[in-house]
């Protein structure tokens, strides 16, 4: 434990840039998977067809391995931060979708047709009404993604990614060495720490932004 501390004192800087950088990796690949997610949802929500396919393409991206993944986009976009966000991006891709979805079909018909009786056009029904009545769906599948991509990231750091998987690889890489296996288990547990004060984020703006009558 004494061990574990002094490397937390000495490299106190490192592990706050890495956790930095891993947190900001991971929101900035959730914003735009959120975008793209919501946008193919909109576009295929009242489809099963098309809802199948997108759902279906999606998934199949999950089979491929977080390796394999990096390997192949390498070659294409190089070593660092654009391979890096890519990959999470296409793997945070599913859950919010799938919710995205699942939010926007369960949209009780009577109500949007209540809101066209009232004079509303399609767009202002989907922004006033059904994506406000699906946020929360949206959310939850943001939170997945997040807690997912948030793994991801460390593995990333075979393709020179930002944040703490480089902690833990050069940690590994190091094994025998007296500073090793601190290394590689401050990092990991900084991974768990920050994936669960994501998710207390998440909550509170759920809190925040969804409508007292769905909460």
């Amino acid at each position: 434990m004494d061990t574990l501390w002094m490397f937390v004192v000495h490299r106190r800087h490192q592990l706050l840039v890495d956790s930095a950088l891993h947190v900001s990796a991971v929101v900035q690949s959730i914003v735009v998977a959120a975008v793209v997610s919501v946008l193919i949802g909109i576009l295929v929500y009242r489809s099963p067809l098309g809802s199948s396919i997108a759902t279906a393409l999606a998934s199949a991206v999950l089979t491929v391995p977080s390796f394999a993944l990096l390997g192949l986009l390498i070659p294409v976009l190089g070593l660092g931060v654009a391979s890096t966000i890519t990959a999470l991006v296409v793997y945070a891709l599913l859950p919010i979708m799938r919710n995205t979805i699942i939010g926007l079909a369960s949209v009780n018909p009577a109500v949007t047709d209540a809101a066209r009786g009232v004079g509303m056009n399609r767009l202002r029904v989907l922004t006033h009404i059904e994506l406000p009545l699906a946020w929360p769906s949206i959310l939850a599948g943001m939170r997945v993604s997040t807690q997912m991509i948030m793994g991801i990231l460390a593995i990333a750091a075979y393709a020179k990614g930002p944040g703490l998987g480089n902690l833990i690889f050069s940690g590994l890489a190091r094994l025998g060495s007296p500073n090793a296996m601190p290394q590689a288990l401050i990092g990991t547990v900084l991974i768990v720490v920050l994936a669960l004060v994501l998710d207390g984020i998440y909550v509170l703006l759920g809190q925040l932004t969804t409508s007292r009558g769905l909460a």
